[in-house]
């Protein structure tokens, strides 16, 4: 599989060494069925006709070897200069130089571990990728376009052309490896055929998908992904709450896309049974426990008498060192 994706690269060059082998091939059984030559000696002799050394035949020639000879010089001639034109054009007009580089990019992606793989770059995508590159989190691109937009106001270090639906696409952007997946394709059918996809290609990966259409949120949900968003939905709900609560709704927005040493917003998971009493979090750490979820609920700001189960998740604020504290607390 590996050896099947690298030659993908080459694929410019197929057409003009195909030409060639045929060539080749059809010469030397020409040879063996008009001039009942051996398979060498006709391989010989269409090699020394291709390459126009000026050669003696092998053996003398009748008057249909002579014309089937005449028809390779002609053929080959044709032949020659398609090959010269193509090989200079793949060479001058960058084709190589864009393929060495993609070789480069695919041989990177395959090192990345614990990384975000965003599945389209338009007007979503290029937020969730903005995002990520605020964050200092690796995450590689998957587009069908060849290049990258140049109006983007960020890096783009992994970038991969390819269709997101298709198994082999989604190997070489390192699935295996991968944290999670966002899909952000404009159309719900192919959201849904890639998550799909990518729930069978790794079971354990968090699968983030936007949704245009209502109907299409539980199907997306019952394919594999983790959660569904509906950018339209949610972008109508934030401007009425900026009516009616301005700064808090600029507060969680300015909290969910900052992620420095000095402020994160993160999760963690409980690992034994505590109450909030006991373990003084704010005082020992100075962190902030915001909500605990269990498996039926979120409960928001949980008072001193709370008691934190072991595989509840936590949703805590505060410095990466006060975080850090508080991980070892819980």
């Amino acid at each position: 599989m590996y050896w099947f994706r690298r030659l993908r690269y080459f694929s410019g060059l197929i057409l003009p060494l195909g030409l060639f082998f045929i060539l080749l091939l059809t010469g030397t059984f020409g040879y063996m069925l008009i001039e009942k030559y051996s398979f060498f000696d006709a391989l010989y002799m269409t090699v020394i006709t291709v390459g126009t050394v000026g050669y003696m035949e092998v053996h003398p020639l009748s008057v249909a070897g002579r014309v089937f000879t005449v028809c390779i010089i002609l053929v080959n001639i044709g032949a020659f200069t398609f090959f010269v034109t193509y090989l200079t054009r793949y060479l001058l007009d960058g084709e190589f130089i864009r393929t060495y580089k993609q070789m480069k990019m695919d041989n990177a992606i395959q090192q990345l571990r614990n990384h975000v793989i965003v599945c389209g770059l338009g007007r979503n995508g290029t937020e969730c990728a903005q995002v990520l590159h605020n964050n200092n989190i690796p995450f590689v691109v998957v587009e069908e376009k060849n290049e990258m937009p140049d109006d983007l106001p960020f890096k783009v270090d992994y970038f991969m052309k390819g269709d997101a639906t298709k198994d082999e696409t989604l190997h070489e952007a390192g699935i295996e490896h991968a944290r999670a997946i966002i899909a952000t394709m404009p159309i719900d059918a192919d959201n849904l055929f890639m998550v799909l996809t990518a729930r069978q290609l790794n079971p354990n990966i968090t699968i983030i998908s936007r949704a245009s259409q209502d109907s299409s949120v539980g199907k997306l949900k019952i394919a594999g992904a983790n959660n569904v968003i509906m950018p339209d939905k949610i972008g109508g709900a934030q401007m009425a709450t900026l009516v009616l609560n301005p700064d808090v709704q600029e507060m969680i927005a300015l909290m969910a896309s900052k992620n420095n040493k000095q402020f994160q917003l993160v999760e963690m998971v409980a690992t034994k049974n505590t109450s909030l009493s006991d373990i003084n979090l704010w005082a020992r750490t100075g962190s902030t426990l915001l909500a605990v979820k269990n498996a039926n609920e979120y409960i928001l700001n949980p008072g001193p008498s709370f008691v934190i189960h072991g595989g509840e998740r936590l949703i805590l604020m505060g410095s990466e060192e006060q975080l850090e504290q508080a991980k070892k607390l819980l």
